[in-house]
Formats: structure tokens, C-alpha cells, sequence
């Protein structure tokens, strides 16, 4: 992505650290940031029309995130996260979320439900349209996070939004590569309706379970994907060599 031509307009004058990131993580969740990336603070800088003193405060915020990487001579980058990093990832979450979700639920409203429910409608509409992926893994935390907001744990929040965050990218290529937005939708009816029923342990345990599918699947599928890119490598080399000679 070329930061310089985005479309995104100026950035107010207050707070513009926390704007900075807001809009940089933004953009990196949603993949218009793709991984590999590197984040020129001029670059930067002109895009949003501020300083480069916020943007180089951003990014240390970013970096303490893990949602980019400063790397010697390359400076901040977005980095690729391995098969193995996913599984990391969703195990954590698979530990943390059950856990915040079981002291939300006795305390979770008729509103909440609702808004849980309206998500859930509007997130059954996007994914029938491929060219909406972008909008899957926030709408995916919006209705986690609504079940999960009762519980007072701030600091089990901070860390599974983290979590979330650095993962977000990859939830949406879950839900692509695997073809799995029929499993999640029901799931998430499921869930919501145990949450509706204050079934703690059967809501807890189906988001257990559903955290670690979404894991295992998504592992597998980048495993398979990243495979099939090095075979088609290996095949196209006797046609480069060809070319060269």
C-alpha cells in the first residue's frame, strides 16, 4: 500500500499519538496494511499531515501491541505471523475469553442481548459478500466483546483485545480460506442463545471449542497455502532459468 496516496483525511490536533495509532492499527487490521509492510514515519507523517514526533511515539505504542515489529535497518515493519504464531494466539484466547465470559453473563442485560443479536445480523449479511472481508474480524470482536463486557476485568480485556488485535487479520482469512462462515454464524447463535438461557458452563465450553476450531483451521489452511506457494515456486524455476539463458 502506497501510505502517501490513502484517502484517509487529516487528523484533528488533539491527541494525535493515540489518533495516529488508532488509524494506523486500523488499517493494519484490516489488511490495507498488508504484512511484510514498512512504515515510513515521513511517509506517515504526510498522510495524516502531522509531525513526525507523534508518529514515531505511535509506533513504539504499535510495537508494544505486537502489532508491528522496529527492526534494525528496516525501521517498523508489519510482521507475517507463522503457523505456529496462529496457534499461540488462539490458544490464549481459548484460555482468557471463556474465563472473562463466565463472570459477563450473570451480569449481561436484555440490551446486551440485543445489540449482541443486531451484530450477529448485520456480521450474517457481510458474510455473504467476499468483497466485504475487511469489515469480518471487526465486527467478529464487536459481538465478542459485547458478551464479554460485563464481566470488570480490564486488564483481562487489554489483553484479550491485544490478542484480538494482532490475530483480527487473520480471523477474516479464517473465515476465507477455510470457507468456515457457516460454523461461525451458527456457533455464534449458539453461544449468544446459552448467554440468553445464563448457561455459563455451556457457553463457555462452546467458546472454547469454537476459539480452538477457528485456531486449528486457520493453521492448517496458511500450512496448506504457503506449501502450495513454494511448489508453484519450485515449478516455475526451470521456466526463469529458461528465460535467463
Amino acid at each position: 500500500m502506497d501510505l502517501e496516496t490513502a484517502s484517509d483525511s487529516a487528523i484533528p490536533r488533539q491527541s494525535l499519538t493515540s489518533a495516529v495509532a488508532d488509524k494506523l492499527r486500523d488499517q493494519i487490521i484490516r489488511g490495507e496494511i498488508p504484512e511484510g509492510a514498512q512504515l515510513r514515519q515521513d511517509a506517515i507523517a504526510n498522510q495524516f499531515q502531522v509531525s513526525r514526533i507523534p508518529v514515531r511515539e505511535a509506533l513504539r505504542q504499535l510495537d508494544a501491541e505486537g502489532l508491528i515489529a522496529i527492526v534494525p535497518n528496516r525501521g517498523a515493519v508489519v510482521p507475517a505471523l507463522s503457523p505456529d504464531d496462529i496457534e499461540e494466539l488462539f490458544s490464549i484466547r481459548a484460555l482468557l475469553e471463556p474465563e472473562v465470559l463466565k463472570l459477563s453473563i450473570p451480569h449481561l442485560t436484555e440490551d446486551d442481548f440485543a445489540e449482541a443479536d443486531a451484530v450477529l445480523r448485520k456480521y450474517v449479511i457481510e458474510l455473504r459478500q467476499d468483497d466485504h472481508v475487511s469489515a469480518w474480524g471487526r465486527l467478529n470482536w464487536q459481538f465478542h466483546s459485547i458478551l464479554y463486557s460485563r464481566a470488570n476485568q480490564p486488564r483481562f480485556m487489554a489483553i484479550i483485545r491485544n490478542v484480538n488485535n494482532n490475530g483480527e487479520r487473520y480471523t477474516r482469512l479464517q473465515l476465507y480460506l477455510t470457507h468456515g462462515m457457516k460454523r461461525a454464524n451458527k456457533e455464534h447463535h449458539q453461544i449468544l442463545e446459552f448467554c440468553c438461557q445464563r448457561d455459563v458452563t455451556q457457553a463457555c465450553k462452546l467458546l472454547r471449542q469454537h476459539i480452538q476450531y477457528a485456531g486449528e483451521s486457520l493453521k492448517q489452511a496458511l500450512e496448506q497455502k504457503r506449501n502450495d506457494a513454494q511448489v508453484n515456486s519450485g515449478n516455475d524455476a526451470p521456466a526463469r532459468n529458461s528465460r535467463k539463458l
